[in-house]
């Protein structure tokens, strides 16, 4: 899985991992990948780390390479990998109308390219064997649309279509593709943000469940997305936001 290296992804991986799946853990950063590996490791799982920039096609490639070569085939691809990619930075410092295309690349990367690229290189072999899971986490910005983050909210929009389409072109083979919506996790990635008292006041005051997310309130729906009681759920998004928007 992408991403898996600190916060949403990381408890991903140990939930998969405590229900026997052996986990390829990915991360930009090979340090973040290998802590965690050796977290689920000692914890008696079995896992191996990958570091590898989900932006770069061969780099991809790469990553399913020494999957295959540990684990035999990829049952389950989870699309973790978002925001600014290397950068620590979530926030879209000027106005979209002053932007350039040079602006637009670290959002699109990571968070469309990194799913197309993740995607595609999934799913011949589970073509092959008839059977996969497809669970790729989004935003709620790409379903409702945020002013301060006019690429990253194109981006995420970008890649809950390409999960739709992938869910019809591929549901005959006894693979489902989902995506999991979220809003504001309190993770290393969103800490220096959160933690300004006044900016994090403010931002609760649009959640129904009046705190932000955890990583567990988002990796429990992963893990069923990923079960066989989810056989017959695919090209669905869920959003997990404590009631920041609302899904018909």
């Amino acid at each position: 899985m992408t991403g898996a290296g600190q916060g949403v992804g990381a408890q991903i991986a140990r939930n998969l991992a405590n229900c026997g799946a052996a986990v390829v853990v990915n991360d930009f950063y090979g340090e973040r990948a290998k802590a965690v590996a050796v977290e689920l490791t000692s914890a008696g799982a079995t896992a191996v780390d990958v570091a590898s920039d989900v932006s770069d096609y061969n780099d991809v490639q790469r990553m399913f390479t020494t999957a295959e070569e540990h684990f035999g085939h990829v049952d389950i691809l989870v699309n973790n990998a978002g925001n600014a990619g290397p950068s620590e930075s979530i926030v879209e410092t000027v106005p979209f109308w002053e932007t350039s295309p040079g602006d637009w690349d670290r959002w699109m990367k990571v968070n469309y390219y990194g799913v197309l690229n993740s995607t595609r290189l999934a799913l011949p072999g589970m073509v092959e064997r008839r059977f996969g899971r497809i669970i790729t986490i989004v935003s709620d910005a790409g379903r409702v649309g945020e002013p301060n983050f006019v690429v990253y909210s194109g981006a995420k929009a970008g890649a809950m279509g390409l999960t739709r389409s992938v869910a019809k072109a591929v549901g005959r083979y006894q693979i489902t593709a989902n995506s999991i919506a979220l809003a504001t996790i309190e993770t290393p990635t969103t800490a220096p943000v959160i933690q300004n008292e006044a900016v994090r006041k403010e931002m609760l005051k649009h959640y129904t469940i009046r705190r932000l997310g955890q990583p567990a309130d988002a990796a429990g729906l992963a893990l069923f997305l990923a079960s066989d009681a989810a056989s017959w759920i695919t090209g669905q998004t869920y959003p997990v936001n404590g009631g920041y928007s609302f899904s018909l």
